[in-house]
């Protein structure tokens, strides 16, 4: 009898919190759509290619267009550095360092508000890295899929903006539903 007053008590209790909490916040739905609306604001001010070039020779360049390099349009590549693909391209499991700085997308919109984040500047940063395309690994996974994808088609010593899409971005704040634009430079050694 205890028992199950207990279990009534507690499905009473999580059937309150989880209306009380649907109230206050939004669907994973609104949150998508609010996503969309940042990367759309960003993108409208910038050239934009739907597509990787047939020959991956990318325009490079601060003037260069924004490249939709996944199907989905969850990351957008401007190429600053191309690298050299044909003699430097990363290895699968190659530890890849890599240098960056982060902006909110959805603060930017929100505030019209650039504020960055990241170890581009700050040399005693701890360094970052990933092991390319090995995401069975935390230390690759931790970033996600969108901060590994430039390389796919560009050399190790590459500089890129990306814009990134919740969905290929780090893995702990894919809930936060907020896109990201990056600054990236790519590098073999640790600097």
């Amino acid at each position: 009898m205890i028992k199950s007053r207990n279990l009534l008590m507690l499905v009473a209790l999580l059937s309150t919190l989880s209306m009380t909490s649907c109230k206050d916040s939004e669907s994973y739905a609104d949150l998508l759509n609010k996503e969309r609306q940042a990367t759309n604001a960003y993108l409208a001010n910038c050239r934009v290619v739907n597509e990787v070039p047939k020959d991956t020779v990318f325009e490079i360049g601060s003037d260069a267009p924004y490249y939709r390099i996944d199907p989905e349009g969850n990351v957008y590549m401007q190429v600053l550095k191309a690298g050299d693909r044909k003699t430097d391209k990363a290895k699968t499991s190659e530890k890849i360092y890599f240098r960056y700085m982060r902006y909110n997308l959805y603060y930017w919109y929100t505030y019209n508000e650039m504020i960055g984040s990241g170890n581009e500047n700050d040399m005693n940063a701890a360094p970052t890295y990933f092991q390319y395309n090995n995401y069975t690994l935390t230390v690759s996974s931790q970033w996600g899929y969108g901060i590994q994808l430039p390389l796919t088609f560009l050399g190790v010593d590459s500089e890129v903006n990306l814009i990134i899409k919740s969905q290929y971005g780090w893995a702990s704040e894919i809930s936060n539903v907020q896109p990201y634009l990056y600054h990236v430079r790519y590098f073999r050694n640790q600097i």
